[in-house]
């Protein structure tokens, strides 16, 4: 079990340590085409694995900076002990980021203590409909996206992160929600938004992740639509302090096991 995470904050008006512990579990998401994990995201828990509900209902806004900082903080620490071969996903909430650069330092502290490399790091913004200045939220993507991060945008098709946000903000990576990806395998209209969304974002250079997965059916059904990126249940549920399992098993359950190579015949 990791140490919980007690983070001072890096601004006058932030100094302190959180009143609470927290701890990070870790789910996959996996490149179905390729057969391999392609990224894993940090999700807070408790310190003991209670549910990121109840930790959030101990951040007040006096809190929102310190709690913001600690998660990044504390994410970057355990994938660096665990030693995770793959880009770490960190959740962000925009309101807590009052100067880009400044909140970055932390994060930029911690990556090179534990020998963290900056571009196996994304950020995915969450709560966008709590966002009341979107250009405050576009000018921390950009520059984001100047120190060589990585931003997704998450829980697109939720009516908090469409379309109206999609035309303001340039984000690196859109999250389909669980909202529009369930049952998406035998929905017509599910599959006609996807099928959508999937041509908007090729024509936009944005990647597609499709997260909720909780079904064979639908992940077969999302690569059939292109999208290749997926997470959820059906691969492997978040574990506390841990990576995943290998889920070779659950893709090859989907495609069946690759094909055998034919060894060259010397003559």
């Amino acid at each position: 079990m990791g140490h919980c995470a007690r983070v001072a904050g890096h601004c006058k008006r932030c100094e302190g340590e959180l009143p609470f512990d927290i701890l990070m579990a870790f789910q996959p998401i996996i490149d179905v085409g390729r057969r391999r994990i392609h990224a894993y995201e940090a999700l807070v828990r408790g310190p003991h694995g209670e549910p990121a509900g109840q930790v959030l209902e101990q951040v007040t806004d006096t809190l929102l900076y310190r709690f913001d900082q600690a998660c990044r903080v504390q994410a970057i620490e355990q994938a660096s002990r665990l030693g995770m071969p793959v880009p770490l996903s960190i959740n962000f909430l925009p309101n807590a980021v009052y100067e880009p650069e400044a909140c970055l330092q932390a994060t930029l502290e911690v990556s090179q203590r534990v020998g963290w490399p900056l571009e196996r790091l994304i950020f995915e913004i969450v709560e966008t409909e709590r966002v009341q200045d979107r250009r405050h939220l576009r000018d921390i993507i950009a520059a984001y996206r100047r120190m060589g991060f990585r931003v997704a945008l998450d829980d697109f098709g939720t009516g908090h992160a469409n379309l109206d946000v999609l035309a303001d903000l340039y984000p690196d990576k859109l999250k389909l929600d669980r909202q529009l990806v369930g049952g998406c395998h035998e929905d017509g209209r599910r599959q006609a938004m996807i099928q959508a969304i999937v041509a908007m974002a090729d024509r936009l250079d944005v990647t597609l992740i499709a997260e909720g997965v909780e079904e064979a059916e639908e992940a077969r059904w999302l690569f059939e639509a292109g999208i290749s990126l997926q997470q959820g249940y059906y691969f492997a549920r978040p574990a506390l302090d841990a990576l995943a399992d290998d889920p070779s098993e659950r893709i090859e359950a989907l495609f069946g096991p690759r094909p055998r190579q034919r060894m060259a015949v010397c003559r």
